[in-house]
């Protein structure tokens, strides 16, 4: 099966230094349509990312230069192109630590290869310009920088284009933030604004989800530009929030 036709070829970078796994998962890319460029580094994949319009990276997590965990953070930000992780760790807080630090998807070793190919398909379509410029706007929601969280819908768009996933706590909190856009609530006041009912949260438990939104929303979450902290008081979000639709 080939891709879907496009003016471009799909290129993809394979990120793996075992020579077997890639030649396997080069030889899949080929016969479905794509154009596959092999990396046995990371060191290879920075190069390979400058030098061809890449759209989707396989990245393997254990390479001879470093942890594919500490590159996918940086292409993301840099480059926004979509990641799925492939590894033979298979545990679920392996898998969560994997979607947080910005991959798209999650593949565990051994794997099937048109299992891949499908995931791959899955992604790009996810990741097509055409679903960003045809994404209809909220009927209430609010944006900043480049991103969208729809009220309605209860969805959170990344600039480009692409839904970031939260948890119902997640999502509650931010609309909570973003609502007050420039004023600092503190946690007792940010607790008020997302506790459900039958809830039995603490404060504490807004600093954890906290730290969950700046990984998902924030280039560098240890440097945090958009949500902020005033220290001894609460949180506050530090960037123009436009509100989109009626309140």
């Amino acid at each position: 099966m080939t891709p879907p036709t496009d003016i471009e070829p799909i290129h993809v970078a394979v990120v793996e230094d075992d020579a077997e796994i890639a030649a396997v998962l080069v030889d899949m890319l080929g016969d479905e349509g794509y154009i596959a460029h092999r990396c046995g580094s990371l060191a290879e994949l920075e190069q390979t990312v400058e030098q061809h319009a890449i759209s989707l990276i396989l990245l393997d997590l254990k390479l001879p230069d470093g942890d594919g965990l500490s590159i996918a953070p940086r292409i993301r930000a840099n480059h926004g192109i979509p990641i799925i992780i492939l590894s033979g760790k298979g545990s679920e807080i392996d898998r969560v630590v994997g979607l947080e630090i910005g991959a798209d998807d999650y593949i565990v070793k051994p794997f099937s290869v048109r299992e891949v190919a499908a995931r791959i398909r899955a992604v790009l379509r996810r990741a097509s310009p055409k679903t960003h410029a045809t994404q209809p706007q909220p009927n209430r929601g609010y944006g900043f920088v480049g991103w969208m969280l729809d009220l309605e819908r209860r969805r959170l768009t990344n600039p480009h284009g692409l839904d970031i996933s939260l948890t119902v706590a997640e999502f509650d909190l931010l609309a909570a933030l973003l609502s007050a856009q420039g004023r600092v609530l503190s946690r007792d006041q940010l607790l008020d604004l997302t506790r459900r009912e039958n809830d039995s949260v603490i404060d504490r438990t807004i600093d954890v989800l906290i730290l969950r939104l700046r990984r998902k929303i924030e280039i560098t979450p240890g440097q945090p530009q958009l949500i902020l902290t005033e220290r001894a008081v609460g949180y506050m979000f530090g960037v123009n929030v436009e509100k989109i639709g009626s309140f």
